[in-house]
């Protein structure tokens, strides 16, 4: 096994390694994968997840952003006949062709530890490019986990739990404490696993239109749902014909994060009608 005394952590990257086998044991238990089906790991670092992983799945396939730890990873699991690494950015390589040569005809899961400053648009990457992933498991700050796990209502939900409850079904699996980590971080963090839907749940007309009002309603917590959407859509309809669409609701001056996915598909297709000139079915 290789000598990682003289491997330099860096900052720069958010590098935070896990030092015993317990968590993610677990998470390679929790994550969906199973001897049939293929897994992306984003940030392998010293490979400790991957061990787990490679366990559990018929394939691994790690994609590490730091070029040092690659050698590291390689002599470490050169006896491992179903891991590979791809030394890449994630947010820059092409995914779908990794999964083309890697995983064709299996079902795909990923697992990542992600650094915290670049969690939000790693998963909105992942499920916004229509890559057909069966799950999503990632192990994020304690905050972000809580969330994209809060519910309409609660002082947690905002436009990104929205957003992601769009796509996937959201799970806290368990909370992992900072003493887990080298170095040790400022917080704790948590394990959150993303099922992915194959048939969304929810289905608007126009998902350009309802991702301006998911981005509208959570904007300005202070304005009601109607002054919010007004600063979006002021220019293409009335605030009066926003007042209308807002009151079927049932409040006129009820504010976005009182709202469920459902109410805010049924606004954004009522808006999508008025901005269009769109009828009714007949």
């Amino acid at each position: 096994m290789a000598d990682n005394s003289n491997f330099n952590k860096k900052h720069s990257l958010g590098q935070n390694f896990l030092t015993s086998d317990r968590i993610p044991t677990r998470i390679a238990d929790e994550c969906g994968a199973d001897k049939e089906s293929g897994v992306i790991e984003i940030g392998p670092g010293l490979g400790i997840l991957t061990k787990q992983l490679s366990r559990v799945a018929a394939k691994v396939v790690a994609i590490e952003i730091d070029s040092e730890l690659i050698p590291i990873l390689a002599e470490r699991f050169n006896e491992v006949t179903n891991v590979s690494f791809i030394n890449a950015d994630v947010l820059k390589c092409n995914l779908k062709e990794i999964i083309k040569d890697n995983f064709y005809g299996m079902k795909v899961h990923v697992c990542a530890n992600l650094p915290y400053y670049i969690t939000t648009p790693i998963i909105m990457m992942l499920l916004e490019g229509d890559y057909g992933f069966d799950t999503i498991t990632v192990m994020v700050q304690k905050e972000v986990a809580d969330r994209l796990c809060s519910k309409c209502g609660d002082k947690n939900y905002g436009a990104v739990t929205a957003s992601v409850n769009y796509y996937a079904s959201v799970k806290k699996l368990f909370n992992v404490s900072a003493a887990n980590f080298s170095p040790k971080p400022k917080v704790d963090s948590a394990v959150i696993r993303l099922d992915v839907y194959k048939d969304k749940p929810i289905k608007p007309d126009n998902e350009d239109v309802f991702f301006k009002v998911l981005k509208g309603a959570f904007e300005n917590r202070r304005k009601t749902l109607v002054n919010s959407l007004l600063s979006v859509f002021g220019t293409d309809i009335s605030k009066e014909e926003i007042t209308e669409i807002v009151s079927l609701t049932g409040n006129p001056l009820v504010r976005g994060e009182a709202l469920d996915l459902n109410q805010l598909c049924f606004i954004s297709n009522e808006i999508n009608k008025k901005i269009y000139k769109l009828e009714e079915p007949r």
